[in-house]
């Protein structure tokens, strides 16, 4: 059942497994009473196969999976639940529930972007995570635009696994660490499963996903197609999703495999734009922009090879290309202004077109050894990456007077670039096994970074010509005790690097400038905790964690001949520490055991964040005011997500409580300005709630209820798209689904 059931097929096989020995078992034993000792029976058992509707959704990652080392380092694993995430509408804040201290940005209910970010790090388009699918990058350009703008369906996700800061050294420098969308595979029983889930919801939301999978031989396969529209929960606000996906994947014997897989999303999504204070706090629905349209295009073709030479040497070869489009179009300015007619011209405002494209190319190859070392099994993991992109940026270009969704121009772009990247990065980590419990992983990972910038800027007058080549090492150790066989001690420190990106040089809006003296950011991320589970009924995860980000970049408000802007810069240093917790309890084993035929569940998500500046200055009327001590934008003290799970035979029901601190959207902690592009974001809580029951056997219905009691709030404002101003989240919305499994 589509986006319903999480189904594993490697699970599915060890259960068949289990049950086969169980009954064989069972067989010999009745035999064994029933004949005589001298007399050997022959019986052929007919296969069972025990299919399970797995409801697990919380865990980590081992110490070693195919050819990455986890040990000793901050990770999680989740698994979207019909029964507990709206999956239809991809609701991140519920999707990442059980990850303590992911700070999600609701924009819209259209589910069409995951803003995620970490320990201090800017969420939008999750710009300092290092995205994957299948383990293969899915930014649009990591070294010159990095925001992830390919979103898959979560119905189409098996699991998803996440990586704090400790990543930098395996998958890349991104201080955010790294996310791995882990897409499901074709039924491993039968060579024809047939997947559909349809969902309808409030604002005509509609989403219709459609899935078949299979194995056959050597063959397996899983291909879907999904579609996703609605009006939006503002006015000017309609949408219309597509995503398809097809994984081909032959075996090699049991020794190995190689898999072709496309991926592809695209969605037109019109923009309500920003909001004041004032317009928020009057009716945080309205909306001024009837002419804006956002367009992302991302394609990404993959070939994967893995093969197993021996029970101590495996490799992992990755190949992809990622090409694409993001285009807008819009009348943009602080929503103070509203789109009307120009009396002037007797009609509407031109419009700015802005067009990006995106071809790129991504080798990965892998390998790991494990190898013995006095007596204990250690292992080796390592790698080399080399990465090549094209992105062509065209910019404020003059559009046309209409209302649809049109990227035709009447003047040419003032901003024309070319920006071509070469990335060469080796790795190698090594986890030293002393004793059975204890483990020592090093780890060192060695970047090229070459790009080349060349174009116009400034009304297509000024000329840009621009060379940079970057080579670093990144080191780092992770440390890990096994204390039992439930519980562990885990610590980690490793250093990231975050390049200034051409989308830092040239501004996006009229009210945005750049310094032209940025520089890149450095620093590390360091982190110590515990986890396990007592008795398989309490699941736990602690840790503290210090990040420390030189010469981050980021807003400073500025004034000027009295004219207010937005300047990037390297504001300074900073620093982010805090603690991250996660408990889940099972009440019905905790009291009636195992087998008490139900099961009632608790669990809460939290994170202390103190995120502040430690240097840094900013020039008020002639004279320096240091930042040091202000809080870093958008980032929440603390943030609480809590949730109970409640089971019986088919029927299950969720609710889950949030609450997200206050932060402020610039470096300056501005508490107010006018246009709303500026200012505090307040804290905020939320309620939701969802259910689903399996009322046949192939069918299950899930409904819910998103921002159950109708809070009005709002989690970023903006500069630039979709803004500039306050962005409104969502209201109370609804939603039921219907899913079939055949």
């Amino acid at each position: 059942m589509t986006g319903i059931v999480l189904y594993k097929a490697f699970l599915n096989m060890r259960n068949t497994i289990a049950a086969i020995a169980l009954i064989t078992l069972s067989a010999t034993a009745a035999s064994a009473q029933q004949t005589p000792s001298d007399t050997l029976v022959n019986r052929v058992m007919d296969t069972v196969t025990v299919n399970a509707w797995l409801q697990r959704t919380g865990h980590f990652m081992p110490g070693v999976e195919g050819t990455s080392i986890y040990a000793g380092k901050k990770t999680n694993v989740v698994q979207p639940d019909a029964a507990q995430v709206n999956l239809a509408q991809n609701v991140s804040r519920m999707a990442f529930a059980k990850i303590p201290g992911l700070n999600v940005w609701d924009m819209d209910g259209a589910g069409t972007q995951a803003n995620i970010g970490s320990r201090g790090t800017d969420s939008h388009r999750s710009i300092e995570m290092n995205m994957r699918q299948n383990g293969y990058n899915t930014n649009s350009d990591m070294f010159g635009y990095p925001e992830d703008h390919y979103t898959p369906p979560m119905q189409a996700i098996e699991r998803i696994e996440l990586v704090r800061g400790a990543a930098s050294l395996q998958f890349g420098s991104q201080f955010g660490g790294m996310m791995n969308y882990v897409m499901k595979q074709g039924d491993s029983t039968r060579p024809i499963a047939i997947e559909s889930e349809q969902t309808v919801g409030s604002n005509n939301f509609f989403n219709s996903y459609n899935a078949i999978g299979g194995t056959k031989g050597k063959v397996d396969y899983y291909a879907y197609f999904d579609n996703r529209s609605g009006d939006g929960w503002r006015p000017n606000a309609r949408f219309n999703y597509h995503a398809y996906y097809a994984n081909l994947r032959y075996h090699l014997g049991t020794k190995g495999s190689i898999a072709l897989q496309f991926s592809r999303m695209d969605y037109v999504q019109q923009i309500a734009g920003g909001q004041s204070d004032a317009q928020f706090y009057s009716n945080s629905r309205q909306s001024n922009r009837t002419r804006n349209f956002f367009n992302p295009e991302i394609n990404i073709p993959s070939l994967l090879f893995k093969y197993q030479f021996n029970s101590n040497t495996s490799i992992d070869v990755t190949t992809h290309a990622l090409f694409g489009q993001r285009n807008s179009v819009q009348f943009i300015a602080t929503p103070d202004v509203s789109d009307t007619i120009n009396k002037a011209l007797g009609t509407y405002n031109p419009r700015q077109v802005d067009r990006d494209y995106y071809n790129g190319f991504t080798t990965e190859a892998r390998v790991l050894h494990k190898y013995n070392l006095g007596g204990n099994t250690s292992s080796l993991a390592a790698g080399v990456r080399y990465f090549t992109e094209l992105t062509k940026r065209k910019q404020k270009g003059k559009g046309t007077i209409g209302s649809d969704f049109d990227l035709s121009l009447t003047s040419p772009y003032a901003i024309d670039l070319r920006l071509h990247s070469n990335n060469y990065a080796v790795f190698a980590e090594n986890l030293f096994q002393l004793g059975k419990k204890l483990s020592v992983t090093p780890g060192l990972r060695y970047e090229v970074i070459q790009t080349k910038m060349t174009g116009v800027i400034n009304n297509a007058t000024y000329p840009v010509s621009y060379k940079g080549n970057r080579s670093f090492p990144l080191a780092g150790v992770g440390l890990q005790y096994q204390v039992n066989n439930s519980v562990q001690l885990y610590g980690n420190w490793s250093q990231a690097y975050r390049p200034y990106i051409y989308a830092n040089v040239t501004p996006a809006t009229q009210i945005d400038q750049i310094d032209p003296n940025l520089k890149d950011s450095k620093g590390y991320d360091a982190d110590f905790g515990f986890r396990g589970n007592y008795k398989n009924v309490v699941q736990f995860d602690v840790n503290g964690f210090y990040l420390y980000y030189g010469n981050r970049i980021g807003l400073l408000t500025q004034t000027k001949n009295n004219t207010t802007y937005l300047l990037t810069t390297n504001i300074g240093n900073a620093v982010s520490k805090g603690v991250e917790a996660f408990a889940e309890v099972s009440l019905a084993k905790l009291f009636y055991g195992r087998h008490a035929g139900f099961d009632v569940s608790v669990f809460s998500s939290f994170a202390y964040t103190h995120a502040r500046y430690t240097s840094g200055n900013l020039s008020v009327s002639g004279a320096n005011k240091s930042l040091a001590g202000n809080q870093l934008e958008s980032v929440p003290t603390y943030i609480n997500r809590a949730g109970i799970n409640a089971q019986y035979k088919q029927f299950s029901t969720f609710l889950q409580w949030s609450y997200v601190g206050k932060s402020f959207s610039d470096a300056n902690n501005t508490v107010y300005l006018a246009n709303g592009s500026v200012g505090v974001v307040p804290d905020y809580h939320l309620v939701d709630w969802s259910a689903s029951w399996q009322f046949v056997k192939i069918c299950r219905l899930s409904a819910g209820i998103n921002n159950l009691t109708n809070k009005a709030y709002f989690t970023r404002r903006i500069t630039m798209y979709p803004g500039p101003g306050i962005l409104p989240a969502d209201g109370r919305t609804f939603y039921v689904s219907l899913g079939l499994k055949l």
